[in-house]
């Protein structure tokens, strides 16, 4: 289960902060929706030189977390993605890391799979398990949970997405080429299939993708200005981030343009069982190559 396209970073910049030219009082209410019940700093993330990065608008970096937990408790990050954003070349790149990948996870002193990092310590220990895989900073994170996700896609009236392989699961069908996924129930059906995918979950996590750069795209058209009020209350609801309503306006106008030119690449590595278990093992020149794109902004 999976997925965690909450990607309302590159949504709420566009939607949020279009509030400007739609209504103050729709812009003072996504201002209080921040502020005091999405903002969650956490330790592991220097928010002053973050700030500092964003005034000279240098290139920075946000971890995605799409977090699972409907079955109760903290839940996992079953999405982990970086959105590299590199305003020098108006360049977006967003990264995969498959919730098997084998790593250290810092704070607890041994290798496990990324998602339990979440798990284990909160945001705070997924950044840096993540900084520490990837040898990258951190600059901001957006956690949403499977529920926003959901009523996201509703709220804007679906999302357009590319698909790789035709399939049925009872009354959707998905054929190859563009598809419109009209509710938040299609949604889920899309980026949770894996059993009658051959790439299985490296192809759920490409579908992952697909619907967040279809959120951004949508989340972006003028069309999507009525329903800020509705996406704000949802991400009140279900998103945290360490980012305050002056960071997004910022962000708004120094990095918009990064959204001109997205690209995705997703981690690579070789599958294996140690004591029964399931991992992902990322080489270290497969770790390397990533680095380097997120940090060259390389298309």
């Amino acid at each position: 289960v999976s997925l965690w396209i909450k990607i309302p970073l590159l949504a709420i910049l566009v939607l949020v902060v279009g509030a400007l030219g739609y209504a103050y009082s729709l812009f003072n209410d996504a201002k209080v929706t921040v502020n005091e019940r999405m903002f969650e700093p956490v330790q592991s993330i220097d928010h002053d030189l973050t700030r500092k990065k964003v005034s000279a608008t240098e290139p920075i970096n946000v971890l995605l977390l799409g977090i699972d937990a409907e079955s109760g408790g903290k839940g996992r990050s079953d999405a982990i993605m970086v959105l590299a954003l590199h305003p020098e070349n108006n360049a977006m790149q967003i990264i995969s890391i498959p919730r098997d990948t084998r790593t250290l996870i810092v704070g607890r002193g041994y290798e496990d799979k990324i998602n339990h990092a979440y798990a284990f310590g909160g945001v705070n220990m997924a950044v840096e398990t993540v900084e520490h895989f990837l040898d990258i900073d951190i600059d901001f994170y957006v956690a949403m949970n499977m529920t926003g996700l959901k009523e996201l896609v509703d709220q804007l009236g679906g999302i357009t997405v590319h698909n790789d392989i035709e399939w049925q699961d009872g009354p959707y069908h998905f054929p190859t080429g563009k598809v419109a996924l009209t509710d938040g129930d299609m949604t889920m059906k899309f980026v949770r299939m894996r059993k009658q995918d051959p790439s299985g979950d490296f192809g759920r996590t490409k579908r992952q993708r697909e619907v967040i750069q279809g959120i951004i795209h949508k989340g972006a058209s003028i069309g999507s200005v009525t329903k800020i009020g509705g996406m704000i209350d949802i991400l009140g609801n279900n998103m945290t981030t360490n980012m305050e309503f002056n960071d997004m306006t910022k962000l708004f106008s120094g990095y918009r343009n990064t959204m001109n030119n997205v690209t995705s690449y997703q981690v690579q590595g070789s599958g294996t069982y140690i004591d029964r278990i399931y991992y992902l093992i990322v080489s270290d020149e497969e770790v390397a190559k990533v680095q380097k794109l997120i940090n060259d902004g390389d298309v």
